[in-house]
């Protein structure tokens, strides 16, 4: 007799790509019911006809779904000494298996689709128990889940329910045979970390697993109601008056009333009545002259739709039109531009269990700081998004759960040598051809592909915000996008649609692109025979300290028609709170949590921190963003231009005040004309203020809310212009005391020189000043050197930086040759000859130096670099000089730019004005991967002061005109530069942290660029140096 057997005894569900769901419910948009009106207008979703499942639940964790507990589903089992979970979240942020793991294109496990993994597939098996509501008699049950990553199983009363996958849309099942009425209900859901559609969930971002999204049971009335909606709005053709179209789908045919209401709940149109046929109720409304959803003006109305006298559904409408027309993205017939944002599902702690209120203050944030658009990358947010976005006012690309960027790895490693030194875009059009034949270009994949869009377009059609649908996110270009974009037209005409792969934009409406240059999106603007626009998807890629050159893109899509603007990359770094061995708490990424293969600190590239505190590329891309900007000026007049899409600038007052070296002196109002219309000019006359015309003033105009809005308080600020008046003040001349006297007196290798309550020291071996006393108190902690290098940012270290450590400045240090001196009057001149120059290599800069010591205890220190030698290095990070100060010169005061810190390319949104510190490390930004940071630019004068009144004073010069002022950088810090560069997290940095004070002093700095992932530093903030081109600079001190 022979046997046969098999584990597993058939093909597991979640590894079988023919198995999408089983026993689901038809997906819907998302829409509750209430018992009466009244509730339903008030929208709050306790007193709807459903049960919050979140909370508490019982759990149990195997490495594999085959080493799960059998029979765990039963009535019978017993979890009493199984532990607590909280749902909505993710298991490996609760302290259960491996811990997050993060990837940015690399999948994180064998590929062979579709099967997933069969071990170290943790497999999360969840209990707990429900009761019925009593008004939830005779009424079908469903039980609906928000988001499963990945896919899942469920059990009620040890009966099993069903199967469904596609981690980020909702699941809905029909449960009313399985519950009993009055009794204590069992429910089991078995969770699947990986299945075969994790090879289509492959973002960029974390892997985290379980139950993220809240789990209702709901109660539908059982003998008529509503199984969906959907809701569409038209304009005629002078955009005026409107129709308001209504399709309900009922669970058996009957009679649905309506009504629309206006926000203020009046009557917009009476009762309308609709018998459904098969199931199908449909109706027009006609509406004059109604007010019109924007993001500038979110007008919603109130649509109330009911069968019978206790079962009443609410839908808010936004009476919109988007189309492409004359070759343009246009919503009520008029351009607009996406001041953007691409926004991740994240949380610290949370992960993709984001809060509502964590997420409202979000949304918040964006529009505080003027951003208009979001894209949802890269899969459908939680629902309660578009609702806030409904509200408050955005442009919304809905973005389908689809990426495979994987394959493009399996792809790459396929090349051939020829192939591999190809151009990148030639070899990209290659490798992306053969990775969208594994999934996106195999009609086996197609029915998982759609299914996604469908989710994704029957949730959230009802949103206004909604304007464009996008197809996924680097998942290559193949049949089955084709066969999403076929299907969405078929059912929803009234939206657009987007997917960046489509380079040439056959099948969607838009070109877009990811990181461009500047200059290749004008060139496209400027091409006559494009038809449609281009926008891109993902720009200036804000990962560490930048992102720059922000302004230039957004001006370009003001420029250009055809340039309809950007979602920056990204909102909000993805760090996970954790912490070392020590205890010190600190942003984890990649590799961080024992994660391997890992994409590093790669998903540390928001304008946000972890925390979601804006950090200096949020206020850099707002001001960008501002909808006044400046077009002229003179003394008396300024010409502003409006930046808003639909809206005149009537909603913002306007204040000025006046700015000098003393800080502000003046203040008062401005009135703005009314009826600025979008893109139309106006010029406000500037008020007589008092300043002197020798002294540097600016006069600064704030444009601020006039009233409270639903996002932020009346006199918040939308936008500032600081307007010079006259120029920077010439250097200043210090007077030096009757009859004082200077000396020079060497003793070995020391030189010292001094004048009346000073004394200065140099190392003649080193070449650099050692010690600066000022009556007797020590002002100088570490010497005082010409100094070049910066750790490189993120930004830099794929082009820029990366020259620079291959040319081993990491490793320079200043080598002195001779060092000379002489008096002469009231003043000692030191001059140096001397090489700053890498180990390694045999280039270096070539410097002759002089230090002039005054009697009136000035130091002017003047350089003359000139790059010589081998394999120069093409930029520069920075030209200045590098000194320690005591550690209680802890007062920082400066009249520059701030307060917070800003680059030559990154410097627009920090006013110049007067500022103080009472420590150092308030200077500090602290990027969550340790780099340079922490800069001040446009610096006109600077002081650092100790408590016993001890300072010192630092400005610059042009060495071709001495007397005149030349703005400069500083940083102040207590880190040393080759610290930060070779830290890997915050706490590494904090254990090295000096005593003193580190002053580095610049007369040019390299600008930031965005070439983490985009073009490098564009070359007019670049630091170029040429061979034997000398370039000078001086810095006095006092």
């Amino acid at each position: 007799m022979t046997s046969s057997c098999s584990f597993p005894s058939s093909r597991p569900e979640w590894a079988n790509l023919e198995v999408l769901h089983r026993n689901t419910l038809a997906p819907r948009a998302d829409f509750q019911i209430y018992n009466s009106e009244k509730e339903a207008l008030a929208r709050d979703r306790r007193h709807a006809r459903e049960v919050n499942l979140s909370g508490q639940w019982k759990f149990d964790l195997t490495n594999s779904p085959l080493d799960a507990v059998p029979g765990f589903e039963q009535e019978t089992f017993d979890s009493a000494k199984w532990p607590e979970i909280t749902v909505p979240g993710h298991w490996q942020l609760q302290g259960f298996g491996r811990g997050p793991h993060y990837t940015n294109v690399q999948y994180p496990f064998f590929v062979d689709p579709p099967y997933p993994p069969y071990i170290d597939n943790e497999c999360g098996s969840y209990l707990r128990t429900f009761d019925i509501p009593k008004d939830f008699a005779n009424s079908q049950i469903r039980l609906r889940f928000e988001g499963v990553d990945s896919a899942f199983h469920i059990w009620v009363n040890g009966q099993e329910v069903g199967y469904t996958q596609g981690a980020r849309n909702p699941s809905e099942f029909d449960i009313t045979t399985y519950v009993r009425q009055g009794e204590t209900n069992k429910l089991a859901v078995r969770v699947y970390q990986f299945c075969d559609g994790s090879y289509i969930e492959d973002q960029d971002q974390w892997w985290l697993s379980g139950i993220f999204r809240d789990v209702f049971l709901i109660a539908f009335p059982r003998e008529v109601h509503f199984e969906d909606f959907a809701v569409t709005t038209s304009l005629d053709k002078s955009y005026n008056n409107a129709e308001l179209k209504v399709r309900a789908v009922l669970s058996a045919d009957g009679v649905v009333k309506s009504r629309l209401l206006d926000a203020d709940l009046k009557t917009v149109a009476d009762v309308v009545e609709s018998t459904s046929t098969d199931g199908i109720a449909e109706w027009t409304v006609s509406v004059q002259s109604p007010r019109k959803w924007t993001a500038e003006d979110p007008y919603l109305y109130h649509l109330i739709c009911s069968i019978g006298d206790a079962q009443f559904v609410h839908h808010r409408v936004g009476f919109r039109q988007v189309e492409l027309k004359d070759g343009l993205i246009k919503v009520n017939g008029k351009r607009v531009v996406f001041k953007g944002a691409n926004r991740h599902e994240h949380h610290p702690t949370h992960g993709r269990a984001v809060p509502y209120e964590f997420m409202k203050q979000d949304l918040l944030l964006m529009k505080t700081h003027n951003i208009n658009a979001i894209r949802t990358c890269h899969q459908p947010s939680d629902s309660r998004l578009y609702d806030l976005a409904d509200e408050l006012g955005f442009w919304v690309m809905d973005e389908a759960d689809v990426e495979c960027h994987g394959f493009e790895t399996i792809a790459d490693a396929e090349l051939d040598p020829a192939e591999k030194a190809l151009p990148f875009f030639d070899r990209q059009r290659l490798t992306r051809g053969k990775a969208a034949s594994w999934t996106s270009n195999n009609p086996a994949w197609r029915a998982a592909y759609v299914d996604r869009a469908q989710h994704m377009v029957h949730r959230d059609k009802l949103h206004p915000s909604v304007i464009m649908w996008s197809l996924g996110n680097e998942a290559f270009n193949g049949s089955n996008h084709v066969a999403m974009t076929d299907w969405i037209r078929s059912y929803d005409a009234t939206r657009l649609i987007h997917y960046e792969p489509d380079l040439d934009a056959e099948y969607v409406d838009m070109h877009s692109r990811m990181y461009p240059h500047i200059k290749d999106i004008i060139e496209f603007a400027e091409n006559d025979k494009r038809r449609k626009p281009l926008v891109l998807c993902e720009y200036i890629h804000a990962m560490g300290t930048g992102p720059g050159n922000i302004k230039e893109y957004v001006d370009a899509f003001y420029n250009h028609a055809l340039l309809q603007g950007g979602w920056v990359w990204e909102w909000a770094n993805h760090g996970l709170l954790t912490k070392g061995e020590d205890g010190a708490e600190y942003y984890g990424y990649g590799g961080d949590f024992g994660d391997e293969p890992h994409d590093g600190n790669f998903v540390l590239d928001g304008v946000l921190d972890s925390d979601h505190t804006p950090n200096s590329g949020l206020l850099e891309y707002k001001k960008a963003l501002e909808p006044v900007q400046l077009v002229s000026h003179t003394r008396e007049k300024v010409t502003i231009i409006n930046r808003l899409d639909f809206a005149t600038l009537d909603d913002y007052k306007c204040c000025w005040s006046l700015v000098t070296d003393g800080g502000v002196t003046e203040k008062g109002s401005l009135g703005v004309p009314a009826g600025i219309q979008p893109g139309a000019t106006a010029d406000l006359d500037l008020p007589p203020a008092k300043y002197d015309h020798w002294r540097e003033s600016l006069i600064e105009l704030s444009f601020r809310l006039k009233v409270d809005t639903a996002w932020a308080k009346a006199g918040h600020e939308v936008a500032f212009l600081q307007l010079p008046l006259t120029p920077p003040e010439r250097l200043g001349v210090h007077a030096t005391p009757s009859g004082t006297v200077i000396t020079a007196k060497q003793e070995g290798s020391l030189l010292t020189i001094s004048t009346q309550d000073v004394q200065w020291v140099i190392s003649l071996s080193r070449g650099a000043l050692t010690s600066w006393k000022k009556k007797g108190e020590e002002t100088i902690a570490h010497p005082l050197e010409p100094s070049f290098f910066r750790a490189p940012t993120d930004n830099d270290a794929p082009q820029d930086g990366w020259d620079w450590l291959d040319k081993k400045m990491q490793y320079a240090s200043v080598h002195t040759r001779t060092v000379k001196w002489e008096t002469s009057g009231d003043q000692v001149v030191v001059s140096l000859d001397q090489r700053w120059a890498p180990r390694v290599l045999s280039w270096s800069l070539q410097l002759t130096s002089k230090l002039t010591f005054s009697t009136n205890g000035t130091l002017r220190y003047t350089v003359k670099a000139t790059p010589t030698g081998s394999n120069l290095p093409k930029t520069l990070p920075r030209m200045g000089f590098t000194l320690g100060l005591p550690a209680d010169f802890q007062k920082v005061s400066w009249f520059g730019r701030g307060p917070g810190e800003s680059y030559k390319d990154m410097k627009l949104s920090q006013r110049v004005c007067t500022y103080s510190v009472p420590r150092v490390s308030d200077l500090w930004t602290g990027p969550e991967y340790p780099q340079e940071c922490s800069n001040r630019t446009d610096t006109r004068c600077l002081t650092l002061s100790s408590p016993s009144g001890a300072t010192l004073t630092a400005q610059f010069f042009d060495p071709g005109e001495p007397g005149e002022l030349h703005l400069f950088d500083f940083m102040a810090s207590h880190y040393d530069v080759h610290d930060i560069h070779e830290a890997k997290h915050p706490y590494e940095l904090v254990k090295k942290r000096k005593d003193h004070v580190i002053l580095r002093l610049d007369a040019d700095h390299h600008g930031l660029g965005t070439g983490s992932c985009g073009p490098k530093t564009l070359d007019k903030y670049a630091l170029e140096i040429e061979k034997d081109k000398p370039f000078k600079y001086g810095m006095v001190l006092h």
